[in-house]
């Protein structure tokens, strides 16, 4: 019967045109798969994360949760003693445990989101077998394992590892909930509870991620199980459960937060966005590049798409509509950044891994040589191009230049106009204050009610236009530039002449004693 209505001709193209094939019905769990995909992401992710903090996120979410573990406040995130207000706890609470149980180290830090990343993995597997079967889902592991926009930055010290692997146990678990048509309860509390753990990673994104793809999965199949509105309650209500209580606590402590974070930092972030302004394709390339060798499978996927014979599965069909839903919501936002796409890449993957599993890539050697070869490339960057990048671009990649200078507590040492904080990090310091451009006035009145001030300059421009405004009551005793040149123009531009988040140190002494501010 021909459709009559667009609802009905969106339904006919999706499910009889483009997805109308069945879904391989062999899911059971093989040992070789199984080994591979936890062998193939640990020699990958784990070996080498005793890497330098990189600047500014890194310095910054390593150094929370180290106070935290010296403050013991596990309410209030603070950075150099001041409250931040910024994001959730989640990620700081498993970093300050990891730094109980292994040390506080870049590598405990850094062991988190590599878990993340590797358990991302083998949900994408074990949860994935079940729409798809268990040779696409093994394939989109392993598409997943060597994506280089995945593996090489998801496994960084910030906080979308961690909720990436949230959004995709979700997703995973609510499209369980209701593919077959027949409601699993389990399922779905599953997935409420995933998702209540991305919102206290990040915010109400995971929820943004879920429920969308699973609306239009419901109207375009036709096969999706109806989920009556007291199960979304349930839903809410575990979201809720687990975030209220440290919200409750935040805001007995700090009543500005609610509004900070959710206003300014969701909000606004998204309609009026007041920093990383990118235009609307900023995503194209890095995905074209991240998602490689998945990146050659998918437009292969995308060519039999538009000739109509691609014969893919409704469930397939689900996770490329769950991919570029991802890809189109960080798109519109006004506000991105590379790491901000991070939950589109388990969902394409599993897009791509079903196309391989069901036409002649399966068993082709490129195929396999692709995967081989991105593998040897990550690892490749991972033990070699990752550290020497850090150690280059680190604020303490000298530390005979830098370390004499934070090493003394006695002495005031203010970052200006940014945060250094991997250098707080690795000093065993959270008093490094921070002055802004605009009060450099400030700052200047304060250096002549201390024996010596240490500033640095986290902008290549600042320390010329600090100069012109010393009064000569201060005196400069010790000026250090991190400024270096690799004498090639090219390695210049990609790597940088100064560390990110510190370009020169400068000691100030006044010239006249004035008696300290009470």
């Amino acid at each position: 019967m021909e459709p009559r209505s667009l609802p009905g001709w969106l339904s006919f193209l999706f499910a009889r045109v483009l997805f109308p094939g069945a879904a391989d019905a062999d899911t059971r769990v093989r040992r070789g798969s199984l080994l591979l995909v936890l062998l193939l992401p640990a020699a990958i992710l784990y070996p080498t994360l005793d890497f330098h903090l990189l600047e500014p996120d890194e310095g910054r979410y390593a150094q929370i949760p180290k106070e935290m573990l010296t403050t013991g406040s596990w309410v209030v995130p603070t950075l150099q003693g001041e409250p931040y207000l910024d994001k959730p706890p989640l990620t700081y609470w498993l970093v300050a445990l990891s730094y109980q149980a292994f040390g506080v180290s870049p590598a405990a830090a850094r062991l988190v989101p590599a878990v993340c990343v590797h358990l991302t993995i083998l949900a994408v597997y074990l949860i994935g077998r079940r729409s798809l079967g268990e040779r696409a889902a093994l394939w989109a592991a392993l598409l997943l394992s060597v994506a280089p926009g995945f593996v090489c930055v998801a496994r960084l010290l910030l906080l979308d590892g961690l909720l990436t692997l949230c959004v995709t146990v979700s997703v995973l678990c609510g499209f369980e909930a209701v593919r077959t048509g027949v409601f699993r309860p389990g399922w779905w509390l599953a997935a409420a509870v995933a998702s209540g753990l991305g919102f206290l990673t990040k915010g109400p994104i995971s929820e943004v991620l879920l429920f969308v793809p699973l609306w239009c999965y419901g109207m375009l199949s036709g096969t999706s199980a109806r989920v009556r509105w007291p199960w979304y309650a349930v839903f809410f209500a575990v979201v809720f459960a687990v975030n209220v209580p440290w919200y409750l606590a935040m805001y007995r402590e700090r009543p500005e937060f609610l509004g900070h974070f959710f206003w300014q930092h969701n909000v606004l972030r998204f309609l009026q966005p007041f920093d990383h302004l990118q235009p609307v394709w900023y995503y194209v390339p890095i995905l074209v590049g991240g998602l490689l060798p998945g990146t050659i499978l998918l437009a292969a996927l995308g060519w039999r798409l538009v000739r109509g014979d691609a014969g893919g599965s409704p469930a397939g069909g689900f996770w490329l509509l769950a991919g570029l839903w991802c890809v189109f919501f960080f798109s519109c936002s006004g506000s991105k950044l590379p790491t901000y796409v991070l939950p589109a890449y388990p969902f394409l993957c599993l897009a791509a891994g079903e196309f391989v599993a069901r036409t002649r890539w399966n068993t082709a050697a490129s195929t396999r040589l692709m995967v081989g070869g991105m593998a040897a490339f990550v690892l490749l960057v991972h033990h070699v191009g990752v550290p020497w990048y850090a150690r280059e671009r680190s604020p303490f990649g000298r530390p005979e230049l830098v370390g004499r200078f934070v090493a003394d507590p006695s002495t005031a040492v203010v970052c200006f106009p940014r945060n250094c904080d991997s250098l707080a990090f690795y000093s065993d310091r959270s008093d490094l204050r921070n002055v802004r451009t605009r009060d450099v006035n400030r700052l200047l009145v304060a250096c002549h009610h201390r024996p010596r001030t240490v500033i640095l300059f986290t902008h290549r421009e600042s320390l010329a236009g600090f100069r012109q405004a010393i009064p000569p009551s201060l005196g400069v005793v010790e000026e250090v530039s991190l400024r270096r040149t690799y004498g090639r123009g090219l390695l210049d531009t990609l790597f940088g002449v100064t560390p990110w988040g510190l370009c020169d140190v400068l000691v100030v002494e006044p010239r006249y004693h004035v008696p300290p501010k009470e």
